[in-house]
């Protein structure tokens, strides 16, 4: 079993700090990239972190996880709900996903409040800030190691 955290950022992400920082603070996305890899690290996991503004190369991170992790958490931004086609793609994806936004959505406009996303996630992460992604990763390293078969956790104790 791979031992990668996939975590997919989505569009404008790349704008933290920057953006709306009453909204979304003044960590960058780069300084959440940094702390999720320690924090993973911490944990034995391996982190792919990715982001991006198009909503194919989004899916396609998706078919790539199939064959390379243990678990997606995602951050879809605005596709989280506009997008079928992500939707569609996260449902081919059996391990573990957390859906994550860092403001809590439900405390803003209307049009925030319907996530497409939410159908298919296994947990969901909403207004921790930059934290909730390190938050994330320690929640899937536990939902990872507790769904592991137990030979396998055993095999990698040796």
């Amino acid at each position: 079993m791979s031992q990668t955290i996939f975590i997919l950022n989505g569009p404008n992400l790349n704008l933290l700090g920057q953006r709306e920082p009453s909204i979304y603070g003044t960590t960058t996305l780069l300084d959440i990239k940094e702390r999720c890899i320690a924090k993973a690290q911490t944990l034995g996991f391996n982190v792919e972190f990715r982001q991006t503004n198009f909503e194919g190369e989004l899916v396609e991170s998706v078919h790539q996880a199939r064959n390379e992790a243990c678990g997606i958490i995602i951050n879809p931004a605005g596709y989280t709900f506009t997008s079928i086609a992500l939707l569609d793609a996260l449902k081919t994806f059996d391990p573990p996903k957390i859906e994550l936004h860092i403001s809590n959505v439900h405390a803003r406009e209307s049009i925030y409040h319907n996530s497409l996303i939410s159908r298919v996630a296994t947990a969901i992460m909403i207004g921790f800030g930059a934290a909730g992604y390190e938050l994330a990763v320690e929640a899937m390293a536990g939902m990872v190691t507790k769904a592991a078969p137990s030979t396998e956790r055993t095999r990698e104790a040796s």
